[in-house]
């Protein structure tokens, strides 16, 4: 069987848009998720955490491995920004890495010689067999097709034991795996008054224009995380939105959604949290508290 996926607009140069179709094969979830250490979670509002809380003190040293780009996470990759060689996702990885070894609160692991499926942590709204949101057309609050889920698929075993190696030559007992992807979140009304927002993550939100639509979902540039056992099983599980891309009411209404460009990517770089004293750029608010909350520590 054979679905056809909701009309997607990418910004071409200039202010052009260009209509994209794409066709999958439909077919059910994998059940990775089972017996991975976290159970799937879901959410109406931030922030967006599964799992124990981790506590600095108990005795296990955490080594990360570096930040890592997935296309393709919520939707066909050609939907998602490139990530090769002098892409903005390249430039923004390549920062975000140096960032997260300056905070001190893990240290780097040696990935050389790590093969395998590293552990899947998804956040969005639930999809449908043909990778649609289940939420898609509707704006009741509460309804439970507009939450979004959080849970992570279980790493492959040749991951799990070369891991365990790596964790051993660096005297660590835990790992982080922290990627950058693309989620599909849904604009909120925040007021009677008609105001809309993003709910992006832990005391961040974003409002959106008054002619957003709410049926429609949001492309999300977010960062997702897990700091896993020994065994590869998650402990915690955690996820960050840094920038939506807002479906306009005249491209929705054609039953259409607008999509994450390389100059959204280059726009969420420079991005600032105004609302916070100095002003810090919102990628970097929003890798250090994932950090923080997986690994317990204060940063």
């Amino acid at each position: 069987m054979r679905t056809l996926h909701t009309h997607r607009f990418a910004p071409a140069s200039g202010a052009a848009v260009v209509l994209v179709l794409s066709f999958s094969a439909a077919c059910a979830s994998t059940g990775a998720s089972f017996r991975s250490g976290v159970g799937d979670k879901s959410f109406d509002r931030p922030p967006y955490y599964a799992g124990a809380a981790v506590s600095r003190d108990s005795g296990d040293r955490i080594a990360h491995f570096p930040v890592a780009y997935q296309r393709g996470a919520s939707q066909s990759p050609i939907f998602d920004p490139a990530g090769g060689g002098g892409s903005a996702v390249a430039a923004l990885l390549a920062e975000m890495n140096a960032y997260v070894d300056s905070l001190g609160a893990s240290t780097r692991l040696s990935v050389a010689s790590v093969q395998g499926t590293p552990p899947d942590v998804h956040f969005g709204c639930e999809a449908d067999a043909s990778d649609e949101c289940t939420g898609a057309g509707e704006t009741t609050p509460g309804d439970e097709r507009r939450r979004l889920k959080l849970w992570v698929g279980r790493p492959s075993e040749s991951w799990t034991s070369a891991t365990r190696a790596a964790l051993d030559a660096a005297g660590a007992g835990r790992s982080l795996v922290l990627t950058l992807e693309v989620g599909q979140y849904f604009t909120r009304q925040k007021n009677l008054l008609g105001a809309k927002e993003v709910q992006l993550g832990t005391d961040y939100s974003m409002p959106t224009p008054w002619l957003t639509s709410l049926e429609t979902p949001v492309s999300v540039l977010q960062i997702t995380g897990a700091v896993l056992d020994r065994d590869g099983r998650a402990i915690r599980i955690g996820a960050e939105g840094i920038f939506p891309r807002r479906t306009r009411l005249t491209v929705s209404a054609i039953g259409a959604q607008e999509i994450l460009s390389d100059e959204d990517v280059q726009r969420a770089r420079t991005l600032r949290r105004e609302d916070l004293p100095g002003s810090p750029l919102a990628w970097q608010v929003a890798l250090r508290t994932l950090v923080g909350q997986l690994t317990g520590r204060a940063l």
